[in-house]
C-alpha cells in the first residue's frame, strides 16, 4: 500500500508539472502564461519609463557645468611636487641616488607640458608672459571658488614688494617660529617672475570645456635650507574667497618637512 501511495504522489507531481491532457505547464496552459508575461512586460516597462522619465525631468534641471547645490564645494587648494608620502622630503646631498625618486617625480608630472605634448589636436590659448586679467570662456560660478580674486590686505611684506592686481600671490615660511632662520632664501618662478598664479588662467570651467587643461604652476626653490635637521615649510595663497582650515591641509595652502643630511 505504501508503494502504491508513492508512485500517486510522484504521478501527481509530474503532472503538476506537465499535464499531457490538458496541455498544462505548471498548471497553467499556454496562452495563460502568455497573458501574465505580457502583463508584467508592459506593467515593469511603464515602471522603467516612469523612472527614465523622471531621471530625464531632473537632468534637465542640472547644469552640465556646475553642481546644482554648492553649500560643501570646498576653497581653492593648494599642493606640492613632489608628491611624497606624509609630506616629507628627505634626502642626502651628497648621495644623488637618495634625491632620484623626485627627479623623477617632477619629470612625469612635466611631462604634459612639455612643447612634445603641445600637438595640433590640443587648442591652447596664449596666455602671455606676464600676469593680466581674468580670460572669459564661458559661464562660471564664482561662488562655487572657479574665479579668483587676489587680496591686498594682511599681506606679508616680502608679497606686498611685488604685489601684483593680476595675481594670486603665493608666498613660503617658516611653520614654527624656531625655523624662521633655518630656511633661507626662498626664489619664486611664475609668470613674469612674480611668485603667484596669473588671473588668466581662471577661471577653471572643468573637463567638459576644458578636457586638456593643465593647472598652473610656480616653482619655488629653497637656494639653502639648514642641513642635518627637520624644517617644516608652509606655502599658502592669498586671496578673497581662499580660506584655511585646520581640518584641511591643502585648503589654500600645504605644510612640507625637509630633512636634508649634509652626508
Amino acid at each position: 500500500m505504501a508503494r502504491g501511495k508513492a508512485k500517486d504522489g510522484d504521478g501527481n507531481w509530474k503532472k503538476f508539472i506537465w499535464n499531457s491532457e490538458k496541455k498544462e505547464l505548471l498548471g497553467r496552459t499556454g496562452g495563460s502564461w502568455f497573458k501574465i508575461l505580457l502583463f508584467y512586460v508592459i506593467f515593469y516597462g511603464c515602471l522603467a519609463g516612469i523612472f527614465i522619465g523622471t531621471i530625464q525631468v531632473m537632468l534637465l534641471t542640472v547644469s552640465e557645468f556646475e553642481p546644482k547645490y554648492q553649500d560643501r564645494v570646498a576653497p581653492p587648494g593648494l599642493t606640492q611636487v613632489p608628491q611624497v608620502q606624509k609630506t616629507e622630503i628627505s634626502f642626502t646631498a651628497s648621495d644623488p641616488k637618495s634625491y632620484e625618486p623626485y627627479v623623477r617625480n617632477l619629470d612625469n608630472f612635466l611631462r604634459d607640458y612639455s612643447a612634445d605634448q603641445q600637438t595640433e589636436s590640443i587648442v591652447f590659448e596664449d596666455c602671455g608672459d606676464t600676469p593680466s586679467e581674468y580670460k572669459e570662456r564661458g559661464p562660471y560660478n564664482d561662488a562655487q571658488g572657479q574665479k579668483k580674486a587676489p587680496v591686498n590686505e594682511s599681506l606679508p611684506p616680502e608679497v606686498m614688494a611685488k604685489y601684483n592686481p593680476n595675481l594670486i600671490p603665493v608666498h613660503c615660511v617658516a611653520k614654527r617660529d624656531e625655523d624662521a632662520d633655518k630656511i633661507g632664501t626662498v626664489e619664486y618662478y611664475g609668470m613674469g617672475t612674480y611668485p603667484g598664479f596669473g588671473l588668466q588662467y581662471y577661471p577653471y570651467y572643468g573637463k567638459l570645456l576644458q578636457p586638456k587643461y593643465l593647472q598652473p604652476l610656480v616653482a619655488v626653490q629653497f637656494t639653502n635650507l639648514t642641513y642635518d635637521m627637520e624644517v617644516r615649510v608652509e606655502c599658502r595663497a592669498y586671496g578673497q574667497n581662499i580660506i584655511y582650515s585646520d581640518k584641511d591641509r591643502f585648503q589654500g595652502r600645504f605644510d612640507i618637512k625637509f630633512d636634508i643630511k649634509s652626508s
